[in-house]
């Protein structure tokens, strides 16, 4: 079969599986199992042989971010239940009504707040205190979810905690701080256009009066602590969590059977499922060559660069939903089509690959805050959709200007 056949029917699919995905999706299917059978279709479409596809199940498991995610998701939801147990969540949200007042601004606290957490399921971390703080508000689920999935990502254009704006750094050879600058405006419309697309019943402010209690202050701490053992200290999440909570059994003085309780509501099968799903896909994605495919039939095809400079990334994050994804596959062809290595080039690429992971069905953000939050998917894409398209053009406009 040419080559150019060959690749039009990788785009068909691929296309196929994601169709498949958005379907199984849309009839409320766990998405752990949707993941599970999108692999499946990959792996038939692409004739793998079994040995190949139980070699991408053995790496999926084998994967370090796999474990790492279990673990993280795992201790998340313990420390969620002390949190909740203790009212620590509603002292909390009581304490940041008194401080910022602003229904809109207390809101969007929380999920601004734990965004500075460069690590994965943080979105998990902060649903729960969206979920709160809108207590007695006029928002739909679906309202609740893209509040929570769409502010906790301002911070990936700008902070260098984030692995994948370091990685787009290192691979194009420009300066750090240059492309924090020009990645700026993005992060500023993505705080704009959350407010421009949710929250329309949220307007005024809380009527609580009178000063912050101890209780109040000290609710702040565990979050604190975990921001700053991250953020300071450089330690991962996962790692910050076993050191944290010790310390949370010790001060709320639980028991060894409370502590056995909490560990196993942490432990959750949804939870491994959605991780092996996600880590499944991912491994049959690249073992059937599938995005490497795909990049090479728009390459051979002899489309300009500018518009490579955008579909390269964008596919390529629409189909992992990770930052490092995108720029690990994509940003090495880039820099050969554009033949030149500049600020403008590589903000713009980032800019259209992290549009690809916004809208991705597998970005496991917006996974755990759909389940989390039981929102029809489509309804929150019907918010998402838009926000992006806004911070695109506003990226768009900035490569025209400054090219």
């Amino acid at each position: 079969m040419p080559e150019s056949a060959f690749n039009v029917s990788d785009i068909l699919k691929i296309s196929a599986v994601f169709v498949l995905i958005l379907i199984l999706l849309r009839k409320k299917m766990n998405i752990g199992y949707v993941l599970l059978a999108a692999s499946g279709a990959l792996a038939l479409l692409y004739l793998m042989p079994p040995v190949s596809m139980a070699s991408a199940v053995k790496a999926a498991f084998l994967d370090k971010v796999t474990i790492k995610l279990a673990l993280a998701l795992t201790l998340i939801r313990i420390f969620e239940l002390i949190l909740r147990e203790k009212d620590v969540l509603s002292d909390m949200m009581t304490a940041s009504r008194l401080l910022l007042r602003r229904k809109k601004a207390v809101v969007v606290s929380m999920p601004l707040l734990i965004g500075l957490l460069p690590s994965v399921g943080g979105a998990y971390f902060s649903a729960p205190m969206v979920e709160e703080s809108a207590k007695g508000m006029n928002m739909s689920q679906e309202e609740k979810a893209f509040v929570n999935y769409w502010f906790r990502h301002p911070w990936e254009y700008i902070l260098p905690l984030y692995p994948g704006l370091l990685l787009a750094a290192a691979v194009s050879n420009i300066e750090l701080r240059n492309l924090i600058i020009a990645n700026m405006p993005y992060a500023v419309f993505v705080a704009i256009t959350g407010f421009m697309f949710s929250m329309k019943g949220a307007s005024g402010r809380f009527s609580e009066a009178g000063n912050i209690s101890r209780k109040g202050l000290f609710s702040f701490v565990p979050i604190a602590i975990a921001l700053m053992l991250v953020v300071f200290f450089h330690i991962e999440l996962h790692y910050a969590l076993l050191i944290m909570l010790p310390g949370l059994f010790i001060f709320y003085r639980f028991g060894l059977k409370d502590i056995i309780r909490v560990v196993k509501r942490g432990l959750s099968f949804d939870v491994i499922l959605l991780i092996a799903g996600i880590m499944i896909f991912k491994e049959i994605m690249e073992s059937s060559g599938a995005v490497k495919n795909l990049s090479e039939f728009l390459r051979l095809n002899g489309i300009p660069a500018a518009p490579l400079l955008f579909m390269l990334p964008f596919v390529s994050g629409l189909l992992t939903g990770v930052t490092v994804g995108f720029v690990g596959s994509a940003f090495p062809l880039i820099l050969s089509i554009a033949g030149e290595s500049s600020t403008v080039i590589i903000s713009f690429a980032f800019a259209s690959g992290f549009l690809g992971v916004l809208l991705s069905p597998v970005h496991i953000c917006l996974v755990l805050t759909r389940e989390y939050f039981k929102a029809d998917m489509w309804g929150v894409y019907k918010k998402i959709i838009p926000a992006a398209s806004v911070v695109f053009l506003v990226a768009v406009a900035e490569y025209l200007i400054l090219r």
